[in-house]
């Protein structure tokens, strides 16, 4: 019996998702696509769940699309894609828009879709030895996992113009650099500081950080007025909630907030 493509381990308020095809580089194929689609519902619909965290087993984080099972469709390659990739597209979908917070440790280099993977967290920490392409003209191919969404936005269009069309490697210290990640921490120290962050962004007002998620989400797609409506509603709705009042009471009382976040 094979090993499941993704390993899920609740422990207390924190989700952690591990690839775990460390053996292909942890590449995506149609199990590990649907596997990753059935915990973002799980995550995004168990309440007890504040933060969910997704690393990797293995020395890479993920090498994208697992080739050896395209290769292996033959004359069958779109219709094989087109399922691959639409699974993997909802999944991705649900893990932006969940009402979690989502924190991502990249414990080594991701390509392609692992990229997409890598990059879509609210937080992401990425070992020193990490490092980050495209790849996708290596093998004719355009970008999928979000890429060509989320490189402009993260780092400008120019440098994603360059990712995608050139292949070139991105070390970690590089895409702290231009945005693309958040942090790069010391490869022994990835998974202790990983542990400090999803804690505290667990104990957090998770209600809050999923109105601050849509709030950056739809940031691109409205105007300033617009934006600012969404600003108010989105305020008031969290002033409403039993976190925003304690919030308030607990920093007119000068004592440390308990949220709840439900």
């Amino acid at each position: 019996m094979s090993a499941a493509p993704l390993l899920i381990e609740v422990s207390g308020a924190i989700a952690t998702l591990t690839l775990n095809r460390p053996r292909v580089g942890n590449a995506i194929d149609l199990p590990t696509a649907r596997a990753l689609m059935d915990a973002a519902i799980r995550c995004d619909t168990d309440g007890s769940i504040r933060c969910v965290v997704l690393t990797a087993a293995g020395r890479l984080f993920c090498g994208g699309g697992d080739i050896g099972a395209l290769a292996a469709a033959g004359g069958n390659l779109p219709g094989v894609l087109s399922e691959l990739i639409d699974t993997l597209h909802r999944a991705i979908s649900k893990f932006m828009r969940m009402s979690k917070p989502l924190l991502v440790l990249v414990n080594g280099p991701a390509a392609g879709a692992g990229l997409g993977l890598a990059i879509m967290g609210d937080i992401v920490l990425a070992a020193r030895s990490a490092h980050f392409s495209a790849a996708y003209g290596a093998v004719g191919l355009t970008a999928d996992g979000g890429l060509s969404w989320q490189l402009p936005r993260l780092i400008g269009l120019r440098k994603a113009q360059q990712m995608m069309f050139t292949n070139c490697r991105v070390t970690a210290n590089e895409a702290e650099a231009i945005g693309l990640i958040t942090r790069v921490i010391d490869d022994e120290a990835l998974q202790s500081e990983g542990t400090a962050v999803a804690e505290q962004l667990a104990g957090s007002a998770t209600c809050a950080l999923s109105g601050l998620r849509t709030l950056l989400l739809e940031s691109f797609d409205s105007g300033l007025e617009e934006q600012l409506e969404r600003e108010k509603d989105s305020m008031i709705m969290a002033g409403a909630r039993r976190d925003g009042r304690e919030g308030v009471a607990a920093f007119f009382a000068r004592r440390k907030p308990i949220f709840e976040g439900n």
